[in-house]
Order: C-alpha cells, then structure tokens, then sequence
C-alpha cells in the first residue's frame, strides 16, 4: 500500500490548486493523509479525487475544515498499521518520547506545524513530518512524504522535495 503524506499546505495563500510535481506523487496512492493546516475544505475534496483522504486540523483550519470531518487528532489503521496523527506536536525536544506516551499504539504518528521534516523513529515508533510542498519557510525545498505498507509493516517513509 502507497501513502502520500502531506501537511501545511495552506490554501490559497500557497495553495490555488495542486502543484503539478505535488499531482504526479499522489497519482497512485492508495491513500493520502493530511496533518492539517489545510485551510480549505475545497483543498481536501481536491485531494480526495486522488485517493481517500484522512486529515487532522491544523491550527490555521476553520470551521469548513472541521465539518468536513478533520478531527483534532486521528488514530486510524492504514493497511494494517496503527497510525496516529495530529498537527502540532510540541517542541522538538523530547517529541519522541512525548508522542510515544500521547499515542502508545501507534507505530507511526504523523504531525505537521512547523513546516520542518522529520522522519525519526525512537522506542519502535516513528515519527514524521512531511514538511510543506508550498511554503517551506527556511527549508531549501517544499515537500512530501510517502509512506509503503506491506502487511501490517512500515517498510519506507520518506519525505522528498516536491517544489
């Protein structure tokens, strides 16, 4: 199973509609989560033409976003695996043993906010920010992150530059 993995894309001040590099990564995929600050509903149903999309508020997210059913945080299982997500998981020190005590059953949880990638794994967890595809702040590129589950397992997660 393919997982695109995406977050802060921030429409429409970044975001008028899926970049093209964006586009040709979520071809394909099985599924799509979003780790909020979305800011758009339309942004969504956008992305729900490419695969099935779960997605969590951002702290940037309005009311649209929330009713089309984004929760604040979101433990689902995705091809087996137990996943977690939220959008703003605190400061980077301690994160992982702080998520890992926020979501003990997750073997992976994905957040957003800062806009910054991270893909690390602590105590059989793994932890991962996609970054942003649209406004990449002080990063050299904007970014995406891919997921490939097989049976249950997280076999690949990682995070590319996309803009």
């Amino acid at each position: 199973m393919r997982v695109a993995v995406l977050s802060d894309t921030h429409s429409p001040r970044y975001w008028r509609r899926c970049p093209d590099r964006v586009a040709a990564a979520l071809d394909g995929a099985d599924a799509i989560l979003h780790a909020g600050d979305v800011c758009r509903a339309e942004t969504l149903v956008e992305l729900s033409a490419f695969a099935p999309v779960h997605a969590v508020l951002g702290n940037n997210d309005g009311p649209d976003v929330s009713a089309w059913g984004a929760p604040d945080v979101l433990e689902l299982t995705v091809g087996g695996l137990p996943i977690a997500m939220i959008h703003d998981s605190g400061t980077k020190t301690g994160r992982p043993a702080r998520l890992k005590r926020m979501f003990p059953a997750a073997h992976l949880v994905v957040f957003g906010h800062s806009h910054i990638p991270w893909n690390e794994s602590h105590g059989g967890q793994r932890s991962f920010n996609p970054g942003s595809p649209t406004d990449k702040r002080r990063q050299p590129d904007g970014t995406m992150g891919e997921l490939i589950i097989e049976d249950g397992r997280l076999v690949v997660a990682r995070i590319f530059p996309v803009t």
